[in-house]
């Protein structure tokens, strides 16, 4: 994950291209440190205040889109 010097948005290099990350993607990715996913969904909850439930969706599909396109492996 860079950022793009020209745009200023966060940016994901792969071997075939360039994906653009919108601001909760980033956020989520940020968080890919070791935690596992329920650690980075309650870091985001307590981060933005809202119910981790309401979160947990949205950070699965992202997830599962960046596996889809083979550019992320969860452990």
């Amino acid at each position: 994950m860079q950022i793009d010097p020209q745009t200023g948005n966060s940016v994901l290099l792969f071997p075939e291209g360039i994906l653009e990350l919108n601001e909760t993607a980033q956020d989520i990715l940020n968080r890919c440190d070791g935690r596992t996913v329920s650690d980075i969904i309650q870091a985001l909850a307590e981060e933005y205040d809202v119910d981790p439930k309401m979160l947990a969706h949205d950070v699965q599909e992202t997830f599962a889109d960046l596996q889809r396109r083979k550019l992320i492996e969860l452990t």
